[in-house]
């Protein structure tokens, strides 16, 4: 047994934290029934002003999973959700869990080309998204298992008023989904009168979500995760953050985000507290929802954090609702820590920006700066029933604190595999000399003698932009389709607002000069078929791509070579 692993210095940093956490043995729909059980009446959430009682929400996942029990969705069987932070695309969530079958969750502004993939990899024959959203998932429908696609209105859950003026100045422009027997509205579906589904037998390893990811090779790759995985993550976070029914949580991530989707509605909604859903980011968004929500709770990649320490309107605003805020999904730069934690002073908070880390193949976060400590630089320790090492690449030698290697994670959240890819999941979930079954991130890193970790670098050709998951091997099929392109690498180029912006490294093919115009086209041809932080901001022609000693295009040569003098 691992000396290194199993010992714990950082336990010695937990405070009030518990070492370890009982954890029930139930599945994910009777954990947020157990909440709306104790607090009926208290608000679950908070849409665009509109709550809903936990008695209400629990009340509209029941419906939602009768409905789509008629559809003829059942245990082992998927669902792919491409919604926005909202009730209808929680409710799926969760009324998938009832029945014992699992949500794809995909990004609502994915491409066809994209959504066509997702479905296929899930085998979805049911899909939830938005009325605006109609059109790309009718152009690739034929060629997918889809046999219903549910559309929800952003109206459904809003007041009249609100509705009108939703309809008076967005909702018009949506263009008119027309008639298509394969389409059921989610306002009818929840509007009739059905018998109650009972709740399927589930087990805590039966598989709740696959989120989407770059894996280690850059490819996406489903990742499933089990509703033990869910119970146990939300548990850990919130004996982190010390999570009541008395906080506000500000939902300022996506849903298809393990961050946004297990952290910031998940680990809260099984709390009993009260959820802030944004169903569209933006900093004005968030800052108008600190000062009139007043959260307690909240968390982002440092871009958003850095935008709300610039953002004029908070100068005036009352912030000393706001008790702790994570900053994860990229490095946090200390500029950005010191300048919001200097707004927050300002308006008489007295939050400490604080980072941690996680991975969507062990849910999300699993690791964070205690509350009551600071140490730059640092991801902070495990969370209580979390080990982590630092291993030398390529194996499973733990080194000692101090020498740099791949982080690797053990626990409850470790994710059951990748969808159908055997090989993916053995390279990534190892056995360890100590019999434990770890998790190598392809994350580099290192850790000092108190157990602090410190994140260094990434093994894994994924892209960060903004928090978001950029996978190059996308981006350069779409480039190599162009006949203009010979070669193409992609990789991430460090940027004080984004983290990081993708670049494109392309050599012409025999016939073609590089010209500016060039460039233009290929950056097009890749927002017509990919999302939009996945395209290139910019190209640079080379003669020739760097070759590592076995011929592959190096791309840590090129990275290294765009780094900041």
């Amino acid at each position: 047994m691992s000396e290194i692993a199993h010992a714990k210095p950082w336990l010695a940093f937990y405070g009030t934290v518990p070492e370890s956490i009982d954890y029930p043995e139930i599945g994910l729909y009777e954990a947020l029934a157990a909440s709306a059980a104790r607090r009926p009446s208290a608000t679950s959430v908070d849409f665009l002003g509109s709550a809903l009682t936990y008695r209400e929400f629990v009340e509209g996942v029941d419906r939602c999973a009768s409905a789509l029990s008629e559809l003829g969705l059942g245990r082992g069987d998927r669902i792919t959700i491409s919604m926005p932070t909202s009730p209808q695309g929680v409710m799926a969530f969760y009324a998938a869990a009832k029945l014992g079958a699992a949500a794809s969750l995909i990004h609502p502004l994915s491409t066809a080309a994209e959504i066509e993939g997702y479905l296929n990899m899930s085998g979805s024959r049911v899909a939830l998204t938005l009325d605006a959203f109609y059109r790309p998932f009718a152009e690739i429908r034929e060629r997918t298992p889809l046999e219903t696609l549910i559309l929800a209105r952003i109206s459904d859950y809003l007041s009249p008023a609100k509705a009108l003026g939703f309809w008076l100045t967005r909702g018009r422009k949506i263009p008119r989904v027309p008639e298509d027997a394969s389409v059921r509205w989610w306002s009818e579906l929840m509007a009739g009168t059905r018998a109650d589904v009972p709740k399927a037998d589930v087990s805590r390893d039966d598989v709740a979500a696959i989120l989407y990811s770059g894996g280690t090779t850059g490819t996406p790759k489903g990742i499933m995760l089990s509703h033990g995985n869910f119970v146990s993550e939300a548990l850990q976070l919130a004996a982190w953050v010390h999570l009541t029914e008395e906080d506000v949580v500000l939902a300022a991530l996506p849903i298809f985000h393990g961050f946004g989707l297990a952290a910031l509605v998940n680990a809260p909604l099984l709390h009993g507290a009260k959820v802030v859903m944004v169903p569209q980011f933006s900093p004005k968004i968030v800052a108008d929802l600190l000062r009139t929500k007043r959260p307690t709770l909240t968390a982002g990649p440092p871009t958003l954090f850095d935008a709300l320490a610039r953002d004029p309107s908070l100068r005036k605003a009352d912030l000393s609702s706001l008790r702790a805020a994570f900053s994860g999904a990229d490095t946090l730069a200390e500029p950005v820590r010191e300048r919001f934690e200097e707004l927050v002073a300002e308006r008489g908070g007295t939050v400490r920006l604080l980072e941690g880390y996680g991975l969507t193949e062990a849910v999300t976060a699993i690791m964070g700066m205690p509350l009551h400590e600071h140490r730059p630089g640092s991801i902070g320790v495990p969370f209580p029933d979390m080990l982590a090492t630092i291993c030398a690449s390529d194996t499973t030698e733990e080194l000692p604190p101090g020498e740099e290697g791949e982080i690797c994670v053990s626990g409850p959240p470790v994710m059951l595999g990748y969808l159908d890819n055997p090989e993916a999941t053995t390279a990534a979930l190892k056995r360890h000399d100590d019999g434990r079954t770890w998790l190598h991130t392809g994350d580099i890193g290192r850790r000092d003698e108190d157990g602090f970790f410190y994140f260094t670098s990434r093994l894994k050709r994924m892209i960060k932009s903004s928090g978001f998951n950029v996978y190059p091997a996308q981006v350069e099929a779409v480039l190599y389709d162009h006949p203009a392109v010979a070669e193409a690498c992609v990789v991430g180029i460090p940027d004080e607002a984004q983290g990081e912006r993708v670049k494109a490294f392309v050599v012409p093919s025999e016939s073609t000069q590089p010209s500016p115009e060039l460039a233009e086209e290929l950056i097009a041809l890749c927002r017509e078929r990919l999302i939009k932080w996945s395209c290139p901001r910019e190209v640079e022609f080379r003669s020739e791509l760097p070759r590592t000693r076995v011929g592959k295009i190096d791309f840590v040569a090129l990275m290294q070579q765009n780094e900041p003098a």
